[in-house]
């Protein structure tokens, strides 16, 4: 099992339509594409020194193969979205997990 963590730092001036937009249709547009077993939202809870709010999203998925294939058949068409929504209004880095165990 590997977990694809995306990080994001969102500005305060567009955080509620943001974080709307995350829960109505950005992770459910990730999972309809298949490649995900499911999602998780978490705020990350600590003070930036560059404002805004940052959350951590991750998306279980089942093996490499199949988050490999989200890079190249879904991966630059959801980046897109947020970019053209939001545009300079966020940063965001991704990791790769891998499950070792769970209890």
């Amino acid at each position: 099992m590997i977990i694809y963590n995306v990080t994001i730092n969102i500005e305060d001036s567009v955080h509620d339509e943001w974080l709307q937009w995350m829960k109505e249709s950005h992770i459910p547009d990730m999972l309809a594409t298949q490649k995900f077993t499911e999602a998780k939202m978490c705020k990350v809870l600590v003070e930036e020194e560059m404002g805004g709010t940052t959350y951590s999203v991750q998306y279980r998925v089942k093996d490499r193969a199949t988050l490999e294939a989200y890079y190249k058949e879904n991966a630059e068409n959801m980046r897109m979205q947020g970019t053209r929504l939001f545009p300079n209004k966020f940063v965001a880095f991704r990791t790769e997990l891998e499950v070792i165990s769970e209890q």
